[in-house]
């Protein structure tokens, strides 16, 4: 019997005139993240989309691969079915006896798309139903507690039949809401901070700092690992390496010890904006949240602002460390995050460093370096990786 995947979307549905920019944006994305190997077709209605490989053995990876494809809510596989309730009935029982026959308690749910079919969905439901349990002796029906949910969608063309579905990652088509870079460290917040945006539509970018050799290969090869988690939910991503040490040593030997952090978050902040805006972006991406280190109060943070014009986006700003964790370990960065090697902004942290910084103080500080110099030779050294 054929089989499909049936794809569930969520908020595309209230986009209202906009909505087919929406639902096409987010079937080309479907279509660049199956397999080389797909062949078949993939077509949308009712607001579904329908993934219809020719071979059926490949859609338990069709599936893997499309949880990470933002702006789907859940996708199953299906069975097609012939539109009449003898069909319905006879074939719901043939394709789902694996799962039926090993089960005791089970609902019965209907969905008719189509409301020229004879049947209303309850009708539906207690045919189908009465069915199962008198096919299967095992079955009882049970509408508050079953193990296993039993759904018959009736479309427009055919009848699908189903049981169980695949939660998806949600949010909007990526690409969908522009693009913006990210600062990408080797810690915890910055890779979840990338993540959520991502998952608002935006597309990524990122830039990382580096300060060889006071950071080495092995840094750079952890953030490099994070940059191909991400790029599971953010496809073709460029990941720009700046150099960094001189702009560090310049400070360091120039500022007030307490004043290293702030100073160097400005000169940061200034080199990834000229990124942006070279790449496109039209915002800035941190994992910074209040209160987390000296560098993060809200005195701080308004400070590092400062320097820049577009708009700085802080998805985690509000969350403690434990709520960051338990995203980083479900999206599979946390693993890599907490490898023991340093990045640019620990190796030259101050023992007492200005939590409450004032701007007149820290720009009569910046007065001492060459900053248009200094940030002017860490783009030039800007290496690209794509992943």
């Amino acid at each position: 019997m054929k089989q499909l995947v049936l794809i569930k979307y969520g908020e595309i549905i209230l986009k209202g005139l906009n909505r087919p920019f929406f639902e096409e944006a987010l079937v080309k994305n479907i279509k660049a993240a199956l397999p080389d190997s797909f062949k078949g077709q993939i077509h949308r209605a009712q607001a579904t989309i329908y993934v219809e490989p020719d071979d059926p053995a490949i859609i338990d990876e069709v599936i893997h691969r499309l949880t990470k494809v933002f702006g789907i809510t859940s996708l199953t596989r299906a069975f097609v079915l012939p539109k009449d309730i003898e069909s319905m009935k006879t074939g719901t029982a043939e394709v789902l006896a694996p799962v039926l026959q090993n089960i005791r308690r089970f609902k019965v749910e209907a969905k008719r798309a189509d409301k020229k079919f004879p049947l209303t969905s309850p009708q539906i439901c207690q045919e189908v139903g009465g069915y199962l349990h008198d096919t299967f002796p095992n079955l009882v029906c049970d509408v508050h507690n079953p193990e296993e949910i039993v759904m018959v969608e009736v479309r427009d063309e055919y009848a699908y039949a189903y049981c169980g579905k695949v939660k998806g990652a949600g949010g909007m088509p990526l690409g969908s809401n522009s693009k913006a870079t990210l600062l990408l460290s080797g810690g915890i917040d910055s890779p979840v901070a990338g993540y959520m945006t991502a998952k608002r539509g935006v597309k990524l970018n990122a830039v990382h700092f580096f300060s060889y050799p006071y950071t080495g290969e092995r840094a750079k090869d952890k953030v490099m690992s994070l940059a191909k988690i991400l790029a599971g939910y953010n496809p073709r991503m460029d990941v720009h390496i700046v150099p960094f040490t001189e702009a560090q040593l310049a400070i360091k030997k120039n500022c007030p010890e307490e004043q290293l952090t702030i100073i160097m978050r400005r000169i940061m902040m200034r080199i990834a904006e000229k990124i942006a805006l070279q790449t496109g972006s039209k915002a800035l991406i941190t994992g910074e949240s209040i209160g987390q280190v000296a560098s993060q109060t809200m005195e701080a943070l308004a400070v590092t602002n400062e320097v820049v014009r577009m708009p700085v986006f802080r998805p985690v700003i509000g969350m403690d460390k434990e709520e960051i964790v338990t995203i980083a370990r479900k999206i599979g960065t946390f693993e890599t995050s907490i490898l023991p090697y340093e990045d640019c902004c620990t190796v030259f942290t101050p023992k007492h460093p200005n939590t409450k910084p004032k701007l007149d103080r820290i720009i009569q500080s910046e007065a001492k370096l060459n900053i248009e110099e200094l940030v002017a030779k860490a783009v030039e050294g800007v290496e690209v990786i794509t992943v």
